[in-house]
């Protein structure tokens, strides 16, 4: 009796048990069934001026800088000028020792002399053997002279008169050299080709310098007119053909970082950097992005100096009072795109057909707890707006966040939980 009571005991211990997981199980499976709400913030659809620009960093350059190469080779004597200081036109900057190139005018001019002396000689010669030769030739006429007599006249008055000719030739050339070391030696004295200031000085007095007359010539110092400058960006063959002379260009120095300059597009460079690279230097470089060179006439005058680095913000397009919503609230998903028209009977079309995708752009749109898939057209960007041509109306909330809610969790249809959200339009 006892051993059917405890049995008993077991079986109702065993169905409790089996009661309490049952329903464990039912509350577990509802709860996991149950559909959980994606947190997301939301902005309203409002009307905004959208500028898109097309940002770009270089340098600030003088808009007139000239480097000062000496033309001849030699030592510097005279240095009169330093780095920072002003100059005029005119002012002498570099003296090179002139005691060669003076010694070779010399030596020029004396050549030059010698060879008028011998013109002279040449032309007497040639004078003399003309008159004897027409007193010959009246002779021969006559019958009084034999044939070769007058055949030696002749050669002798024309061998005269080339030796007079080349003595001409020999006097030009003569005066060519004479000129020629008489501008070596004004070259030797080097003067401010511009007003301006000298930005850079890599030369000391006692330095000996080459001249370009041998190769690229010694750097000597940079002159640059430091009341104009402008920025000189790079920018990437994408971009390069939204920039057109003239557009608005706003500046933001690193140097002057509480204060905003503009600029204006002034120059646009037609080949890239690298197109006059060797193959060589292409190749390497191949990997590197395409730069064109931007320049940017700076509209106010500060205490910019050669060199400092500037971000340039051009402004490529501008629409006012359009529709606009965040950037991010705009996304994209692919979808199997279906030609009309196919023949469904083609394979080869129908093969086509599903290697071909559309891109849908769109947006997520709140109404009441659910989300609303929203295809769009889009315009230009700002920094942080996008203008939309089509598929919003004005005061709509549009999901703008988070990053992964809007690129991979959201679906038509999708239960959402407002949370941030700037119900107000900004």
């Amino acid at each position: 009796m006892a051993r059917k009571k405890r049995r008993f005991k077991r079986w109702i211990i065993l169905i409790i048990l089996a009661l309490m997981l049952g329903g464990g199980y039912h509350r577990w499976k509802q709860e996991k069934s149950k559909e959980r709400p994606i947190t997301v913030q939301t902005e309203k659809v409002a009307r905004r001026d959208i500028v898109e620009s097309v940002v770009a960093t270089g340098r600030i350059q003088p808009v007139t800088r000239v480097v000062i190469n000496p033309e001849v080779a030699g030592e510097i004597v005279e240095l009169p000028v330093k780095e920072g200081q002003k100059v005029t036109a005119g002012d002498l900057l570099v003296k090179i020792r002139e005691d060669d190139y003076r010694a070779n005018r010399n030596l020029s001019e004396a050549s030059y002399q010698g060879s008028l002396s011998n013109l002279k000689r040449s032309k007497a010669s040639r004078d003399q053997a003309k008159d004897d030769f027409d007193r010959k030739e009246g002779l021969y006429t006559s019958k009084l002279i034999s044939e070769a007599e007058y055949s030696a006249a002749k050669s002798a008055w024309e061998m005269a008169d080339a030796s007079y000719e080349s003595a001409q030739h020999a006097v030009s050339q003569a005066k060519a050299s004479l000129e020629r070391a008489d501008e070596d030696l004004k070259k030797t004295r080097i003067v401010a080709p511009i007003d301006g200031t000298v930005v850079q000085l890599r030369s000391e007095k006692g330095e000996r310098v080459v001249g370009t007359s041998l190769m690229a010539g010694t750097e000597m110092m940079t002159v640059a007119q430091l009341d104009q400058m402008e920025a000189r960006v790079e920018v990437g063959e994408v971009d390069v053909v939204l920039i057109e002379i003239g557009q608005k260009v706003r500046l933001e120095a690193d140097a002057f970082r509480d204060d905003a300059f503009t600029g204006v597009v002034s120059e646009i460079a037609n080949a890239s950097n690298n197109a006059s690279m060797s193959n060589a230097a292409a190749s390497v470089s191949s990997q590197q992005a395409t730069k064109f060179e931007v320049k940017i006439r700076v509209n106010e005058k500060a205490g910019f100096r050669p060199g400092m680095s500037v971000t340039a913000y051009i402004e490529t397009r501008a629409v006012e009072n359009v529709l606009a919503v965040p950037s991010q609230s705009v996304t994209t998903r692919a979808l199997q795109g279906k030609d009309a028209n196919a023949d469904d009977e083609n394979p080869e079309q129908k093969e086509r057909e599903k290697k071909e995708k559309k891109v849908d752009e769109l947006v997520f749109l709140v109404e009441g707890d659910r989300a609303k898939r929203q295809s769009v057209e889009s315009g230009i960007r700002d920094d942080y707006y996008i203008e939309i041509k089509s598929g919003l109306e004005e005061g709509q909330d549009v999901v703008t966040g988070s990053y992964r809610a809007i690129h991979t969790d959201l679906a038509d249809g999708k239960l959402v939980d407002v949370q941030g959200s700037d119900k107000a339009t900004p």
